[in-house]
């Protein structure tokens, strides 16, 4: 059953409420989802004035066929439900982030005696999972506070009190050197234990009040109990979290739960850094990059963002702080601060999205394109062609005394290789070594096949060869009635010489010149190609003549054993039951016979 879709013409009708919107192309297939406060506003703004919308805009809107929206309450239940939309269908056109399943995460895992562990494999149904973390020097340093803290076991013996009771474990290292109380033998209760997974809980969560009041109280018990020694393993424990949390931020021990994010951005992309604060301190700091799909407004990335980061950080503080204006979901406090410690934190969230956008653009290599661009204008330049030459196809031929003459065409897309279009023929119409005429033929089969396909013609064509050459490929082209409509140029192997049709003199470009190179890539790729070709039919065709030569050794059967052994070698040593068992007793006599003498 066909879903109902609105075309562009029905914008008018759509209502002015809050909702989502789906554009859809001529497959069927969603490619681009969004949110609006108006829906018929924002999807109109799409149709009217196309003269205003940058590239990449203008090329969606043109793909776009079909039109769904979704009417909510509030634009935060949009924001949710576009989220929800990108990531199922993951439309071309919207910006994804990256997926948090290659993060590390710390699990409490649910069973007697739960074991801590870090993991990057996430499943609810076995624990509970605080994470995840954007570094694994971060999570283990977390783990190695827990540990040294309380004695939670490493070991993943099944701790059942049944299996206890039998006294089927024994306690390991871990037990001899103080780090674990040996539950497995029964010498540590279990609610004992649990105590001190509640503890570590709040570790992981970052509330770290509870665990340094309760070392506290624990040390003066047993100072006033005279138990010194205890006190004095409380008092080193009570050190080892303080010096935890020395080396996390310290910003304000008035502000509790607080998310913070500020964005820059290119025109290609924008950075964005999110820091979490916990009773006072950065308990965490990361920042994404997002690659612009459609010259999207910072306000538009932003608030997809926070709904993404807050979910994966598993972050629910009800006051957000940003560089920005963005509307986000009303329960929330969004605000953009403008003094005391709150724009502390704005400028330093800034200080590291920009250290980050500064890293990635200093760290990463030139762009190709610029690169790419720039020889292909010196080429056009050079050439004194009328277009840029972003689609060249080169031609070369291959042959050895007449023997397998074959041909290739290699297919260069804006000044690199495209092998997918790279092609390979036979020659069929020339027989013995005649360059020239088998030039003739495959230009004449190329652009013949490109003009009953209706395909676009290159911008420019190239022949590896002088003169002879050059005349027969455009022989080929003026029969085709095509001459003139592309331009065309041979390249000579000796000197570097350039020619052009009807031209006596050849021209010479500059050795140093990256239009030569490019010329002298596709000319040797064309070569290349054309030699493994060759290569490759001429040792098959010395193959089946080896196999041909046996008397009462037909087609059918050398195909069968050079299919099974690869080469004439490995049938050569093959043992007389393996050929048998392929060909059956009398060939593999004659076979046999045949190699012996």
């Amino acid at each position: 059953m066909d879903i109902p879709r609105y075309v562009p013409d029905d914008v008018k009708n759509f209502p002015r409420k809050p909702g989502v919107y789906r554009f859809y192309n001529k497959d069927g297939l969603i490619i681009y989802v969004g949110k609006a406060k108006n829906l018929k506003s924002r999807v109109s703004s799409y149709f009217n004035d196309l003269s205003g919308h940058s590239r990449k805009t203008y090329k969606m809107v043109s793909e776009i066929k079909g039109i769904e929206f979704t009417i909510v309450n509030t634009e935060f239940d949009a924001l949710l439900l576009e989220n929800a939309l990108i990531k199922e269908n993951q439309p071309k056109y919207n910006i994804l982030l990256k997926d948090d399943k290659s993060f590390p995460y710390i699990t409490i895992v649910k069973e007697h005696f739960p074991r801590i562990y870090s993991t990057r494999q996430v499943d609810r149904k076995k624990g509970t999972y605080y994470g995840p973390y954007s570094g694994v020097r971060g999570m283990k340093s977390v783990l190695e506070l827990i540990r040294n803290l309380y004695y939670v076991r490493t070991c993943n013996l099944n701790l059942s009190p049944e299996h206890i009771k039998t006294g089927k474990f024994k306690v390991c290292l871990e037990y001899h050197i103080g780090r674990c109380k040996g539950p497995c033998e029964g010498l540590q209760s279990e609610a004992e234990y649990l105590n001190d997974i509640q503890l570590a809980e709040n570790i992981l969560k970052g509330n770290l009040a509870p665990v340094r009041g309760y070392f506290k109280e624990q040390m003066q018990e047993a100072a006033g109990k005279m138990d010194f020694e205890r006190a004095q393993l409380m008092k080193e424990k009570l050190e080892s979290l303080e010096n935890f949390q020395s080396r996390t931020v310290i910003v304000n021990p008035n502000l509790s739960e607080i998310d913070v994010f500020a964005i820059t951005a290119d025109e290609k992309r924008a950075y964005v850094n999110y820091i979490k604060i916990a009773n006072g301190s950065i308990i965490l700091s990361t920042t994404v990059e997002v690659k612009k799909k459609l010259e999207e407004s910072d306000n538009e990335l932003l608030a997809p963002l926070i709904f993404d980061l807050r979910q994966r950080y598993q972050s629910d503080s009800k006051e957000i702080l940003t560089n920005i204006e963005v509307e986000y979901d009303p329960e929330v406090e969004c605000r953009v601060p403008k003094i005391g410690d709150k724009k502390k934190l704005i400028d330093l969230a800034m200080k590291n999205a920009l250290y980050y956008k500064k890293e990635k653009l200093s760290t990463a290599k030139p762009e190709d394109f610029y690169r790419e661009r720039r020889v292909l204008e010196q080429l056009q330049q050079d050439l004194q062609l009328k277009s840029l030459p972003e689609h060249i196809e080169c031609f070369d031929n291959s042959n050895l005394g007449g023997s397998n003459p074959v041909a290739s065409m290699v297919y260069f897309s804006k000044g690199k290789p495209n092998k997918k279009e790279y092609r390979k023929y036979n020659i069929k119409t020339v027989t013995g070594s005649n360059d020239f005429a088998s030039m003739e033929e495959i230009v004449h089969r190329r652009y013949k096949r490109l003009l009953d396909e209706n395909t676009p013609l290159p911008n420019l064509i190239v022949v590896d060869g002088g003169k002879g050459q050059l005349s027969s490929a455009v022989q080929a082209l003026q029969n085709l009635g095509i001459y003139g409509q592309v331009p065309i140029i041979g390249i000579a192997k000796r000197l570097e010489e350039i020619y052009f049709p009807q031209d006596e003199f050849p021209v010479h470009i500059s050795k140093k010149s990256e239009s030569l190179k490019l010329l002298q890539h596709l000319r040797n790729e064309a070569h290349r190609f054309a030699i493994t070709f060759h290569r490759s039919k001429r040792s098959k065709s010395a193959i089946d003549s080896e196999l041909a030569r046996i008397e009462g050794i037909g087609p059918k059967t050398a195909e069968k054993l050079l299919s099974h052994f690869k080469s004439i070698k490995k049938i050569k040593a093959a043992l007389p039951e393996e050929i048998e068992a392929l060909v059956g007793k009398a060939k593999t006599q004659m076979v046999m016979k045949a190699f012996e003498k």
